[in-house]
């Protein structure tokens, strides 16, 4: 079977792992995943990985991600986005150098509660089942960071918006809390994803017509590069613990021939294996 990553460009109305099935049925196979979910409204880049690739993944979970969507002010929704109902209006008038101040106190690192129609799971229960049944339930607020969230444009209702933010940011959250700064509410009509750490939607192709696979070594092309002797390699393809790495965290460990083994992590006077790849 192939391993490889796919840039996949989801459509609107369908689900992440919808398009993984598609994917799955385009090229023959069942080991296919992707990193960073997008809600049946959101478009955009999905990263898939194919085979071993899968088990790549989740390292891709903390580079940083990139959208443009357009956000409506005046109104609230019980979703804080377009699928949801209306529960409030309000009157809009704000100028464009307020709208800019709000968006721009939201940047840095700030801590943000997932919102009630999410897939973060409380007890084990997806807070959305929780929500459709009427029960008030609440995840704990998590550490995020926002690079940028840019005005494009504004017509005095709707604004056309640009974030950059760390893995695990819901942008309609963003989207909620102009709303409450401004005093209008607001909720998310339009969100793409046009980036994923180096991977972008214009290299990116449809989920029926997958292009070629790119080489799964680019799903950890972020870490720093551990490299194996001919002996450490043998150790690491069976799980054992190497030497101390040349500095802390995760790190992409390859063989002299230069493929990649597997991912160690910085385990103090050791480097222990986070994932090993079958050969």
């Amino acid at each position: 079977m192939a391993d490889g990553l796919l840039l996949v460009d989801k459509p609107k109305g369908i689900t992440s792992h919808d398009a993984v099935d598609e994917v799955r049925r385009a090229l023959g196979v069942r080991k296919v995943g992707h990193a960073g979910t997008l809600d049946p409204m959101a478009t955009g880049l999905l990263v898939m990985g194919v085979g071993r690739a899968t088990r790549l993944l989740r390292f891709l979970g903390d580079t940083d991600k990139e959208y443009e969507g357009t956000c409506r002010l005046g109104e609230e929704t019980d979703t804080l986005d377009a699928e949801g109902q209306i529960v409030r209006t309000s009157p809009v008038v704000v100028s464009d150098d307020r709208v800019r101040e709000a968006m721009g106190a939201l940047t840095g690192e700030q801590q943000q509660r997932p919102p009630a129609y999410s897939a973060v799971k409380v007890g084990g229960r997806p807070l959305h089942r929780a929500a459709r049944a009427g029960e008030a339930v609440e995840a704990q607020p998590r550490a995020v960071r926002v690079d940028a969230f840019e005005l494009l444009d504004f017509d005095g209702r709707d604004l056309n918006f640009r974030v950059v933010c760390s893995g695990g940011t819901y942008v309609r959250s963003l989207v909620a809390d102009v709303g409450e700064r401004l005093g209008t509410g607001a909720h998310l009509t339009r969100l793409v994803r046009t980036r994923i750490g180096p991977f972008r939607l214009a290299d990116a192709s449809p989920p029926d017509r997958p292009d070629p696979l790119l080489p799964l070594e680019r799903a950890v092309d972020h870490l720093p590069r551990l490299e194996l002797s001919e002996d450490e390699a043998a150790a690491a393809r069976h799980g054992r613990p190497l030497g101390p790495p040349d500095g802390p965290g995760l790190h992409a460990a390859f063989d002299p021939s230069g493929r990649l083994v597997g991912v160690y992590r910085d385990c103090g006077t050791r480097s222990c294996p986070e994932v090993v790849l079958p050969a």
